[in-house]
C-alpha cells in the first residue's frame, strides 16, 4: 500500500476521514439512453461476468442496481410530482433521470418512471440546453404565434408595440404546481439531485424576440426562487432565502463554452441605472426608443444599432445577439478602460527550503512550468513571467532575452526582510516570447541550484510584499508554491495547532487568521490589481487558515496537497496535471462584477473570493474560471411588475488584451402566493447559499454556530411549510414540496462534511482547506462535495461504462443513496466526492472480479491506498476505468475545474483507517458524532410536530 497511514499528516486519511459530499453529475452524467446491444457483443461478456461476480452470494441479486418488485409502469406526471415506482433497498425507487446538458430548462414534467427492470434508461426528460418549457393554454397559443414571428419581432425588422404587462394576478398561465410529499414514507432518492431546477415560467411575450436563449441558463446564474414574492413580508414568511448563484464561466477555455460576442462596440445602456439592453426591454416610438426593464426609464436606441459600419449596410436588429441571448459578451470601447489593457503577468514564488526540495516540490513545479510554456495564454505576445525563490532569504532571478549574447540568468540574494529592495526591477519580469529559451534553461537549472539546501526558514510574507512591489505597476498573479510555514520576516506564523482544542468550542480560533498581515496585505494587493494563488504542500502544520486569506480577498484560490511527495507517482501526476491546467486556463484581468435589478430589489450581501470595493461592486484583480459567487437579494419595495430582472455584468480584460463586458440577464416571474414560491424553489441553489452562510458563520463564530444555523434553517422551513401550506397537520409524516425533498439530506451532508463536522480528529489545516472549497466550488461540484456519488460497479447495467451511441458520452451507472445498506459483501463500488475517489472492494469479492479489475486472484494481494487502476485487456476492466474517468469529467457537468481526484483502493477487510475515511462519505450512515439519515429525519419530525 502506498502508505494510507502516512498519506496525510496527522494520520488524516487514516484516523479520521473526510466527509466529502456530492454533486449531481449534471449533463450527460446520469445514465444516458443506450441503444440495444447486438447479441455476442462485449455486453454479453459483461452479463456473464456479472453473473459470475454475484454467483457466490445470493440466489436472488440484491446489488444496488437491482430493482425489486418488477417493472415500473410509465405514466406522465407534472413537474415535481412524486413518482409511484416500486421500491428497492427499502426506498421507493425513483426513475433514473436523464439530466439535460447542465443548465437546460426542462421541456416536460419530471416524475415519469423509467421503462423496464430498473436497467433500461428512460426517454430523455429534458432537451439540449436552451430549450424552454412550452406553456399550456393561452400561453401555449401565444408562444406558438410568437414562434411564427408574430410577436414583438415581426418580419421586416419593424418593431411592434409590446402588449401591456398584466398584473401578477391576471397571468395567462399557472406557475409551477406544488406537490407535497411525505419525507418519511417517500424518502429522498439521490437521482433527484440530477434534475434541473423548477422551470422559470414567464408570461407570453415577456422577451422581445422568441429566442430560446432569451433567459439565462442556470449554469451561469440560478436563483434560489424561480418565482419571486412581491413583498418583503411574503419572503420573510416563507423563511426561504432569495439569492443568486453566479458562475460567469462554464469552462476553463472559451472554446469549450462559446458565448455570443458583440464586436461592433455599439453598447446601449440605460442612462439612469446603467443596465445593458437585453431581451426583456420594451421598444417604443416605432422602435426609436427603448424602455429599461430595470428602472422604466425611456432611452434612445443608438443610430448604429441597425447599421453595420464595417459592411456599410443596415442590419436586422432582431438578429442582434443582445436581443436574442441572455448571456452575451461586448467588446468594450475606449471609455471602459482606465489604462491600456494590462498584459498577463505571472510571478512564481518558489519555496526552496529543505522541506520543498526534499519532497520534490521544487523540481516538479519547475518541470511542469517548463512543459507548459506553450499552454500559457500569450496570443498577444505580451505575457510576462518572473521568478523568485524563498527560504530565509529572497532570491531574485534576472532572466535575459534570447537575443542577449552570452546571456546567463543571474541570481540576486536579499537578506534584509523588513524592507526588501528590488534589484534591477526592469529585468525581473521578462516577456515569454522574447526570453523563451532563457526561461527554459533557467527552469532546467533551478532545482540543481538548491538541491543541497538545508535551510528550514521561509520568509514567504516578505517575498509576497516584494512580489507585490514588483508587479503592482502592471498587476498580475502571484503564484505561491510552498511546503513550509512562513516562520521569518513579515507575516511570521507559529505552530498553533493544539489537538486539545479539536472538537471543542474553542476549535474555531484555529480556523481564524493568526496575523492581521494576511488580510490587510491582501486588500492592498487587490487595490494594486494583484491576485494571489496558493499551492500548499506541507506534511506538517502550515496554517492554511491564515494563508487562505490571501486568495480570499484577491480573487484567487487555495489548493492543498497534504503529505504530498513527488516520490509517489500518484502525487506527482496529480499536481503536475492540475498545475498544467491552471497555467493554461484563460483568466480575466482587472475585473469588476456588479448586479443590477428591477426597481424594488437590492443586492444586499456578497459571498465568494473577491474584495467588495463599494456597496455593490466586487473587485477581482484576476477573474478565475472555476469559482461561483452568491449574492443575497433584498426586497425593499413591493414589486408591481409580473416579471423582475437581475443583470450581472463582469467588466474584464481578456488574456489577449481585449476589454470585454460579459452580461447575464435573468428574468423571473413574481407571485403573491406562498405555494408558488415553494413550488419554484431550487434546492441546489438554496444549499449553495446556506453553504456560504455556514462557512461565514464557522469562520466568525465557530463550528457549533455554523451547524446550529443549518439545523435551525431546515427546521424553520419544515415548520413553515406545515403551518402555511400543509394545513398545520402532518399526520404521522413530514410534509415538504417534492422539488425540495433533497434539502434535509444535503443539509445533513453539510453538517457531516469534513469542513463543519464535529470531530476531535480533523486537523485544522484540512478543515480550513475544505472551507475554502465549500465557499468557491460551482454548484454541480459543490453538490457532489456535500453529497458524494456512489455507483455499484459489479452489477452495473450493460450500457454503463461504454459510450452512448448517440452522444458518444460514457454512460454512468445509476447513482445510489449514500448508505451502507446499499452495499453487498461481494460488491465493487465507486464513491466519489469530486476531490477524492474510493474504489471499495467487498470482503467476499469473487476471484474472477479481482482478476478482471486488478489482475490479482487473491484479495489479500490487493494493494490498498492511493493507486492508479491497471489497464487490462478485458471488457470489465475497461468499463470500470471508463466509469472512474467519466465521474471525473467536469466539462460535461458544465463547469471549469483543474481538480484531478486521487483514487484510493479500499478493501472492506483491509486497512481500518482507510476504510473509516471512505465510510465518512456515506452521509446517510451514523458516523463519528453524527446522526444517521433516519435519526436525522426522526429528530426533525419531533421538532416540527411539537
Amino acid at each position: 500500500m502506498s502508505g494510507a497511514s502516512n498519506d496525510g499528516y496527522g494520520q488524516y486519511p487514516p484516523q479520521q476521514p473526510g466527509d466529502h459530499q456530492q454533486q449531481p453529475p449534471y449533463p450527460d452524467q446520469a445514465y444516458d439512453n443506450a441503444a440495444p446491444i447486438a447479441p455476442g457483443h462485449a455486453a454479453d461478456h459483461g452479463r456473464k461476468k456479472k453473473r459470475q461476480y454475484a454467483a457466490s452470494a445470493f440466489d436472488v441479486g440484491v446489488g444496488g442496481n437491482v430493482v425489486a418488485g418488477g417493472q415500473p409502469v410509465p405514466g406522465a406526471a407534472p413537474y415535481g410530482a412524486p413518482a409511484a415506482v416500486p421500491a428497492y433497498g427499502g426506498y421507493p425507487a425513483q426513475p433514473e433521470v436523464q439530466p439535460a446538458a447542465y443548465g437546460a430548462q426542462p421541456a416536460q414534467p419530471y416524475g415519469q418512471p423509467a421503462a423496464v427492470g430498473g436497467y433500461q434508461a428512460p426517454d430523455p426528460y429534458y432537451p439540449s440546453a436552451g430549450a424552454v418549457p412550452a406553456p399550456g393554454g393561452v400561453a401555449g397559443l401565444t408562444a406558438g404565434f410568437q414562434g411564427m414571428n408574430l410577436g414583438a419581432g415581426a418580419p421586416g425588422g419593424i418593431p411592434q408595440q409590446q402588449p401591456q404587462q398584466l398584473p401578477p394576478q391576471a397571468r395567462a398561465g399557472p406557475l409551477n404546481q406544488l406537490y407535497p410529499t411525505d419525507l418519511l414514507n417517500q424518502p429522498f432518492n439521490v437521482s433527484e439531485l440530477d434534475l434541473p431546477p423548477p422551470p422559470i415560467i414567464l408570461p407570453p411575450n415577456a422577451s422581445v424576440t422568441p429566442s430560446p436563449d432569451a433567459n439565462c441558463l442556470p449554469k451561469y446564474v440560478r436563483s434560489t426562487l424561480n418565482a419571486v414574492p412581491t413583498t418583503h413580508s411574503l419572503l420573510k414568511k416563507s423563511k426561504l432565502p432569495f439569492s443568486l448563484v453566479i458562475q460567469p464561466y462554464a469552462a476553463l477555455h472559451d472554446l469549450d463554452d462559446p458565448v455570443p460576442v458583440v464586436q461592433d462596440q455599439v453598447i446601449s445602456r440605460c442612462r439612469r441605472c446603467r443596465s445593458y439592453i437585453n431581451p426583456f426591454v420594451t421598444f417604443l416610438d416605432h422602435g426609436h426608443r427603448w424602455r429599461c426593464n430595470m428602472c422604466n426609464l425611456t432611452n434612445d436606441v443608438p443610430q448604429a444599432f441597425d447599421w453595420d459600419a464595417a459592411a456599410q449596410k443596415s442590419v436586422d436588429r432582431w438578429q442582434r445577439h443582445e436581443l436574442n441571448h441572455a448571456v452575451v459578451e461586448f467588446v468594450a470601447p475606449q471609455e471602459y478602460m482606465v489604462r491600456p489593457p494590462q498584459p498577463l503577468v505571472y510571478l512564481f514564488l518558489f519555496d526552496v527550503s529543505y522541506a520543498s526540495v526534499s519532497s520534490g516540490l521544487l523540481a516538479t513545479a519547475a518541470r511542469t512550468i517548463e512543459a507548459s510554456l506553450d499552454r500559457i495564454p500569450n496570443a498577444d505576445r505580451r505575457t510576462r513571467l518572473g521568478f523568485m525563490a524563498v527560504d530565509s532569504s529572497l532570491h531574485y532571478f534576472s532572466v535575459p532575452k534570447d537575443t542577449d549574447e552570452n546571456g546567463e540568468t543571474s541570481m540576486l540574494v536579499v537578506s534584509d526582510l523588513d524592507e526588501p529592495f528590488l534589484p534591477v526591477p526592469g529585468e525581473l519580469l521578462v516577456p515569454l516570447t522574447e526570453s523563451r529559451r532563457s526561461i527554459e534553461n533557467f527552469l532546467t537549472k533551478l532545482p540543481k541550484m538548491f538541491e543541497h539546501n538545508q535551510d528550514n526558514g521561509s520568509c514567504m510574507g516578505s517575498a509576497l510584499r516584494a512580489g507585490d512591489k514588483l508587479i503592482s505597476p502592471l498587476g498580475g498573479k502571484l503564484v505561491v508554491l510552498s511546503a513550509s510555514l512562513p516562520n521569518v520576516g513579515h507575516g511570521k506564523l507559529t505552530m498553533r495547532e493544539d489537538k486539545k482544542l479539536l472538537g471543542t468550542s474553542k476549535e474555531g480560533s484555529l480556523l481564524q487568521t493568526a496575523a492581521t498581515f494576511y488580510k490587510s496585505f491582501a486588500v492592498e494587493c487587490s487595490k494594486n490589481q494583484v491576485s494571489i494563488d496558493m499551492f500548499l504542500f506541507s506534511s506538517q502544520y502550515q496554517d492554511v487558515a491564515s494563508l487562505s486569506n490571501l486568495p480570499r480577498y484577491t480573487g484567487g484560490q487555495t489548493w492543498f496537497y497534504p503529505g504530498w511527495n513527488a516520490g509517489r507517482a500518484e502525487d506527482a501526476i496529480k499536481f503536475a496535471s492540475e498545475f498544467r491546467d491552471y497555467l493554461s486556463s484563460e483568466i480575466g484581468l482587472e475585473a469588476v462584477l456588479r448586479v443590477r435589478a428591477t426597481t424594488g430589489l437590492r443586492m444586499s450581501t456578497f459571498y465568494g473570493n473577491f474584495f467588495t470595493r463599494s456597496s455593490d461592486l466586487c473587485a477581482f484583480p484576476a477573474f478565475p474560471r472555476d469559482q461561483c459567487y452568491v449574492v443575497e437579494v433584498a426586497i425593499d419595495e413591493n414589486l408591481t411588475k409580473d416579471v423582475v430582472c437581475m443583470q450581472t455584468a463582469v467588466l474584464h480584460t481578456t488574456c489577449n488584451g481585449e476589454r470585454r463586458i460579459r452580461v447575464m440577464t435573468l428574468a423571473l416571474p413574481t407571485t403573491t402566493n406562498l405555494a408558488d414560491v415553494y413550488a419554484s424553489a431550487d434546492q441546489a441553489a438554496i444549499t449553495t447559499y446556506y453553504t456560504h452562510k455556514a462557512v461565514e458563520r464557522a469562520l466568525g463564530s465557530g463550528l457549533d454556530s455554523a451547524r446550529d444555523l443549518l439545523q435551525k434553517t431546515i427546521t424553520d422551513l419544515l415548520q413553515t411549510f406545515k403551518k402555511e401550506l400543509a394545513g398545520g397537520s402532518m399526520g404521522g409524516g413530514l410534509q415538504f414540496p417534492s422539488n425540495l425533498r433533497g434539502l434535509p439530506a444535503l443539509f445533513l451532508g453539510l453538517m457531516k462534511h469534513v469542513g463543519l463536522r464535529k470531530s476531535a480528529q480533523i486537523p485544522s489545516d484540512l478543515r480550513s482547506a475544505a472551507l475554502c472549497l465549500l465557499s468557491t466550488l460551482p454548484v454541480p461540484l459543490l453538490m457532489q462535495y456535500i453529497y458524494p456519488r456512489l455507483y455499484s460497479l459489479h452489477d452495473m447495467p450493460d450500457n454503463a461504462g461504454i459510450p452512448d451511441p448517440e452522444t458518444s458520452q460514457t454512460v454512468l451507472p445509476p447513482p445510489l443513496n449514500l448508505s451502507s445498506e446499499k452495499f453487498v459483501p461481494y460488491g465493487l463500488y465507486l464513491i466519489d466526492d469530486g476531490q477524492t475517489q474510493f474504489l471499495w472492494v467487498g470482503r467476499e469479492a469473487v476471484p474472477q472480479l479481482l482478476v478482471d479489475v486488478f489482475d490479482v486472484a487473491d484479495r489479500t494481494q490487493l494493494q490498498v491506498g492511493k493507486a492508479t487502476l491497471k489497464e487490462l485487456d478485458n471488457d470489465f476492466n475497461e468499463r470500470v476505468r471508463a466509469v472512474i474517468q467519466k465521474s471525473r469529467d467536469h466539462k460535461s457537468k458544465g463547469v471549469g475545474s483543474i481538480i484531478v481526484p486521487h483514487l484510493y483502493i479500499v478493501r472492506e477487510d483491509g486497512e481500518p483507517s482507510l476504510k473509516l475515511w471512505a465510510q465518512t462519505l456515506l452521509v446517510e450512515d451514523r458516523a463519528d458524532q453524527g446522526l444517521s439519515y433516519v435519526q436525522w429525519m426522526g429528530s426533525l419530525r419531533e421538532k416540527v410536530v411539537q
